[in-house]
This record gives structure tokens, C-alpha cells and sequence, in this order.
């Protein structure tokens, strides 16, 4: 299990002790049952986001703290160096795909292509390893989902890698 998994859910904890909320005061008020908001806080599993977002408005969080809140979600929800590894050892675009969807996680195809303006249906074969991504694009869809420098480059490392290969392929070729 990833810490930051666990440091925020310490960080929910101490909202709602600073709030004064019993869990079972805080599930009235986020519309959650308070065995579901004791889960979100365990630091075994993250939250959904609209889980998070309850509780933390439940807690009295207000609206303009939202969007810090939610890029501290996000980067709980993932490891770079774990991304980075991944992605200096694809060899396939299935296993590109896999590591661009753990970067990507866990926004939705929807919210991937209003963020882009890339279709839905484009970013799935790439996620899927049917479909390389130009450069540009993979940027694009990189830049939109906040990835770090570190990332950004080792996205940049396997795609090149990868289209290379291609290019070298026989079959690319006779395509």
C-alpha cells in the first residue's frame, strides 16, 4: 500500500477531530453511512473522490480548499517512482498504455477527453496498448492529468522507444 494512501487518510482523520465530528455526526451531514467514512479514513484503500469530497465538506472544508484537496487525492492515489519504473521498462504498448492509465487514474475516459479535447474512444486504444499516441498528443493527455517532470520525460523515453521498434518491426513494414 502506497504511504500517501495513509498520510491522507491521517489527513481526513484530523479534519474531522478539528472539526469535532463523531463519525457517526459527520455521516449525517455527508450523506454517507459512518462505516463508510470509517473505510475512507483507514489508509488501506483511497477513497473515491466523491467520498473524499463529502466528508471533507461534511467536516465544513470550504468549497475554495476543494481543488488543493483534490490534487492532494490524486497524488495519493499514485506512486511516481512506481510510474517511472513501469515506464523505462515497457516494451509493448499494452504495458505503455497500463503505465499512461495509472498516471491517468482515476479520471474516467469522460473526464480524460474534456480535460484534452482528445475522444474518448482515442485515449481508450491508447490506454489499451491498441494504438500508439503522436508525441504531441501524449503530452497533451500527460500535461491535463499533472504529471510530474520526471514522468513527462520517462512518457516521452518509452514512446519513442516504442515507435522506434515499430518502425524497425518487419510487420510495420508490410502495413
Amino acid at each position: 500500500m502506497f504511504e500517501h494512501v495513509e498520510a491522507f487518510a491521517d489527513a481526513l482523520q484530523r479534519v474531522r477531530r478539528d472539526a469535532g465530528l463523531s463519525y457517526r455526526r459527520l455521516a449525517e451531514r455527508a450523506h454517507y453511512s459512518h462505516p463508510h467514512l470509517i473505510r475512507a479514513t483507514n489508509g488501506k484503500q483511497l477513497p473515491t473522490w466523491e467520498v473524499a469530497r463529502a466528508f471533507l465538506t461534511g467536516c465544513g472544508v470550504p468549497a475554495d480548499l476543494m481543488p488543493v484537496w483534490h490534487r492532494r487525492w490524486e497524488e495519493a492515489g499514485r506512486d511516481p517512482r512506481d510510474v517511472v519504473g513501469l515506464l523505462d521498462n515497457a516494451e509493448t504498448l499494452e504495458q505503455l498504455g497500463a503505465a499512461v492509465a495509472a498516471l491517468a487514474r482515476p479520471r474516467s475516459l469522460r473526464v480524460l477527453a474534456e480535460l484534452t479535447g482528445i475522444p474518448r474512444a482515442t485515449i481508450q486504444a491508447w490506454l489499451q496498448g491498441t494504438r500508439l499516441p503522436s508525441p504531441d498528443r501524449l503530452d497533451l493527455l500527460i500535461r491535463a492529468v499533472g504529471a510530474t517532470a520526471p514522468e513527462r520525460a520517462a512518457v516521452a523515453r518509452a514512446a519513442k522507444r516504442l515507435s522506434s521498434a515499430r518502425e524497425r518491426s518487419p510487420l510495420a513494414e508490410s502495413a
